[in-house]
Order: C-alpha cells, then sequence, then structure tokens
C-alpha cells in the first residue's frame, strides 16, 4: 500500500511547479515593458534631439529606478527570481550578436584607410592601457590608497577595463555629423580593442592557472598570439566558407529566400561555437566572421536577404545592447556590492583616464610621424578619442567571468568596480559628448580630406607623398617614415589583389553597391562626410 500511495506522486508536478511557471512569464512580461519602455525613450530623446541622456544612459537610469522601486517595496527576493539573469545566457547569447553587428556594419572604405592608426590604437594602445592600468592599481595597493590586489591580477583587471565600448558616443557622433576619419578611429579601435582586450586576459588567466607551463614573457606573448591568430583564423575561415557557399549554391533565387536567409544567420553563431569549442575566443572569431562576411557573402545573397540580414542583425543588436544596460542599472540595485571599496573604484576611475591618455597621445604622435601632412590626427581630434574611452558590454562580461576567475573575493570586488565604471563613464560622459564636441569644434569638421572615389584615395596618397619628397628636404625622411611608406605602398598593393583576385573568387560579381557607405544603423552617413563648412 505504501508503494501503491507513493507512485502516483512521481509522475505529477511539484506543488511549486506551477509557481514557477507564473515567475518565469513574469520575468519575460517584465524584460519586454522594459525594452519597450528604454526603445521608446530613446525615440523620444532622439526626436528632441536630447543628447545628455541618451539611449544607453536611459536604459541604465532605467534599471536603476525598476531595482530601486523593488528595494523600497521589499520586494527584493521576489524581483530577483523575476528578472534571473545568467552569466553563461549574456556570454552565449547576448554578446555574440553586439560583436557581430560591430564587425558587420563596418564601413571598409574609411576603416581600411585608417587601418594603421586603428591598429596602433586597439593593439598597441590597449597593452599600454593595461599594463599602465594594472601597474597603477598595484602601486595604489601598495601606498594604501586602494585594496590591494596581487600584481597578476592588477594586471589582469587592467586587461578587462581596457575594454572600450563607446557606442553612446558614436550615436551623438553621427547625429552630429563629425569627421568621417575620426568616426572611423574611435569605432575601429573599439572594435578591434574588444578582440586584443579578450585574448589579453584569457592569456593572463592562463598563465595565472598553469604557471608550471610558462617560461616568462616571451611564453605569455606566444600564448596571446595562439589565442588571437587562432581564433581570428576559426572566424576568417568560416567567414570565407560561407561566402564560397553562397556563391555557388545558388540559393539567391526566387523561392529560396527564407532558406537562403536561415543559413547566413546561422554561420556567425557556427564561429563563435566552434572558436569557444577549440578553446580560443569566440569573441573574436565571430568579429572578424563578421567584417569578412560583409566583405564577402553580403554581396553574393539576393536583394531581399540583404535587405532583411541588415535589419536582423542590426535588431537583435539593439535588442542585446539594451537589456545589457538595463541589467547592469538593475544590477546595482538590487545585488549585493562590495561598496566598502569605494576607494578602490575611485582610484581605478582616476588611473583608467590616465592610462587612456597614455594610450592615445603617443600613439597618435607615432601615427603622426608615420603619416604625411596631409593625413595628421589633429590634436582636437586625439583629444576626442581620449575622451570617447566608455567601457561597456565587453568590460562588463569580463568582469562576470573574473568573479569566478580570481580567488579572495578579489573578482567580486572587480565586477564591483567595473559595473560603476560603466555607469559613470556611460551617465557622465556619454551625457557629456556633445558639449566636448562642440568645445573641441569636431562638428563638421574640415580637417579630414575629401571622400574620394575607391582607389583614387591611395593614389593621391601615393602623389602627395611623391611631391613631398620631390620638393621637400629629402634629408628629413628618416629611414622608419621610408619604411612606412613601403607599407603604404604594400597596403595599396594587397587593395589592388583584393579587388581583382580575391573579390572575383569569393564573390559572384564585384558590385560596389551604396550599402558600403551606409553608417551601422544602416542609414547613408551624409553627416559624417567631411566637407569644408
Amino acid at each position: 500500500m505504501e508503494m501503491a500511495t507513493s507512485e502516483p506522486s512521481s509522475p505529477l508536478p511539484q506543488p511549486g511547479s506551477s509557481d514557477q511557471q507564473q515567475i518565469a512569464s513574469a520575468s519575460i512580461l517584465l524584460q519586454i515593458v522594459m525594452l519597450g519602455l528604454a526603445f521608446v525613450l530613446g525615440h523620444v530623446l532622439r526626436r528632441h534631439k536630447i543628447y545628455y541622456i541618451n539611449e544607453a544612459s536611459a536604459s541604465l537610469l532605467l534599471g536603476l529606478f525598476v531595482g530601486f522601486v523593488a528595494n523600497v517595496s521589499n520586494t527584493e527576493a521576489h524581483f530577483r527570481q523575476w528578472f534571473n539573469f545568467h552569466e553563461e545566457f549574456f556570454l552565449l547569447f547576448l554578446l555574440p550578436p553586439i560583436i557581430f553587428e560591430s564587425g558587420f556594419s563596418l564601413q571598409p572604405k574609411p576603416f581600411f584607410s585608417n587601418f594603421g592608426a586603428i591598429c596602433t590604437f586597439a593593439i598597441l594602445g590597449t597593452f599600454i592601457t593595461s599594463i599602465v592600468t594594472g601597474i597603477l592599481v598595484y602601486l595604489g595597493g601598495l601606498f594604501f590608497l586602494m585594496y590591494r590586489l596581487p600584481f597578476h591580477e592588477s594586471i589582469m583587471y587592467g586587461a578587462l577595463i581596457s575594454a572600450t565600448d563607446p557606442v553612446s558616443v558614436l550615436a551623438i557622433f553621427q547625429e552630429l555629423g563629425t569627421d568621417v576619419n575620426l568616426y572611423a578611429l574611435v569605432f575601429g579601435e573599439s572594435v578591434l580593442n574588444d578582440a586584443v582586450a579578450i585574448s589579453l586576459y584569457r592569456t593572463l588567466l592562463a598563465v595565472k592557472n598553469h604557471p608550471l607551463e610558462t617560461h616568462g614573457l616571451m611564453s605569455a606573448i606566444w600564448s596571446f598570439l595562439e589565442i588571437f591568430v587562432g581564433s581570428l583564423s576559426s572566424g576568417v575561415g568560416v567567414a570565407l566558407i560561407c561566402a564560397l557557399l553562397f556563391k555557388y549554391s545558388g540559393l539567391a533565387v526566387h523561392g529560396l529566400q527564407n532558406l537562403e536567409c536561415c543559413l547566413v544567420v546561422l554561420f556567425p553563431y557556427f564561429s563563435y561555437m566552434l572558436a569557444e569549442g577549440l578553446g580560443l575566443s569566440g569573441i573574436v572569431a565571430i568579429l572578424f566572421c563578421g567584417i569578412l562576411m560583409k566583405h564577402y557573402t553580403f554581396p553574393n545573397l539576393s536583394e531581399g536577404a540583404q535587405a532583411f540580414t541588415s535589419g536582423f542583425f542590426q535588431l537583435i543588436s539593439s535588442l542585446a545592447e539594451t537589456f545589457v544596460f538595463i541589467y547592469m542599472g538593475m544590477d546595482i540595485a538590487i545585488k549585493s556590492h562590495s561598496w566598502s571599496h569605494v576607494g578602490f573604484i575611485f582610484f581605478s576611475i582616476v588611473f583608467i583616464v590616465i592610462a587612456r591618455a597614455a594610450n592615445v597621445f603617443p600613439c597618435a604622435r607615432l601615427v603622426n610621424m608615420l603619416r604625411p601632412a596631409s593625413r595628421q590626427i589633429p590634436i582636437n581630434h586625439q583629444k576626442a578619442l581620449w575622451f570617447s574611452g566608455l567601457r561597456g558590454a565587453m568590460a562588463f562580461a569580463l568582469a562576470l567571468q573574473a568573479v569566478h576567475d580570481l580567488p579572495n573575493n578579489h573578482g567580486e570586488i572587480i565586477f564591483t568596480a567595473t559595473t560603476a565604471i560603466v555607469v559613470l563613464t556611460v551617465l557622465v560622459i556619454g551625457g557629456s559628448t556633445s558639449t566636448m564636441l562642440e568645445k573641441l569644434e569636431v562638428v563638421g569638421d574640415a580637417h579630414g580630406h575629401e571622400s574620394l572615389p575607391e582607389g583614387d584615395e591611395e593614389e593621391m596618397e601615393g602623389l602627395t607623398t611623391s611631391y613631398d619628397n620631390e620638393h621637400g628636404n629629402p634629408d628629413s625622411v628618416d629611414l622608419l617614415t621610408q619604411k612606412f611608406q613601403e607599407l603604404r605602398r604594400s597596403t595599396a598593393t594587397f587593395t589592388a589583389i583584393d579587388n581583382n583576385f580575391l573579390k572575383p573568387f569569393f564573390t559572384k560579381e564585384d558590385r560596389r553597391r551604396n550599402s558600403t557607405d551606409q553608417a551601422p544603423n544602416g542609414r547613408l552617413r551624409e553627416g559624417l562626410i567631411s566637407n569644408p563648412r
């Protein structure tokens, strides 16, 4: 009889299962309502040209408000159930579309014309920012200015906090019509900077977890190159396979558009999971997959699939990024943070401002040494680039990982500091961007050269360099400048190879579409062209 009475209870739902379903429904409903409010607020702000509160700031403030209401109403515990957020969900479903859209929306012409400067700021500059921030944080702990972290963890903190995400600044850049080269520098640096920061963080983590397998600086550099180049190669490989598939499969015909759209949406996530499965960086892979898919796969799609993919990737990226900022605001309001270490947060902000300056101004000086006079980065552009170093989704994601990666409550301290830095930089820097642009006089700036047809820019640059060498003092051109002139010629050669060999091989035809001159939001960047005013 006992067995007879116990058997019916096992297949039946547990008493609390309906409550769990109700909580899940309430959670989804609450998220939908907040996302809808955030988009409406963003539209109202854009319509009335209110730049001191941007969309990212509005999403943060909305999250802070809802979390504050939950605390005041003593429903914090229930609220956490309604709005349950998992790190795996963030890293696997929210971050990939944000990073992919960054690569997919890159504009080839301004990006590659400033590629050398972008790589200098993103690679060399990120290393400088990470090292300077880490050393200052470590010294701050030694001199009792802030909570003391071990040296290795200080450098790891410097690596994760060096990831920039100037989404709100770029939106205002676009609205006000800033110089196209400044926009390309800020946007390009932030995209490649994410890839470098996550590779550097994972390299430092591997060195920390396996100290016996490392043999000093060269081993760490080799590990970094392994992660970065391996991740880049996997993303590039998937993108090129995707381009060949759509070129020869004949999917760009009437009646197969649904299949075409489904496949092109799956390939980016395949590159992400492939890299993660190989122990590499999925973020780096999906970033370069996005860059090459836009360059080689996009021309192979039908017009309907092109319109769908552009809109779809922008849609899920906007949803994911808005949700991230809402969650960060709520996280500050309802979670228990290590707010006792206020000094750590304050001095971290001071140190990242100093480290950002140590990145931007020396790197800009190096770039200007190697550029002709017509393409120098002016000082007001350098100040704008320094000002644009907001922290965002990538720094937040790495800080979430640090909670599990670092012992002795160090991960929680870093997570609290990173969250506070992201909120403060988005609210303060993002809100004062329009004032900064007016003070620096870069709105409608005429420093950038006129936008030339593709291919003419390299020719004009070569003519300018030739004129400088003929009419200037030949002795003033040092060996370093000569080497860089050779590098520029080799870059122009690569562009010719791409146009004459790679594009014909990976695309059906060399289509010079107007879509390549669109901004990240899909509109023509008429205001960003640097015309004299």
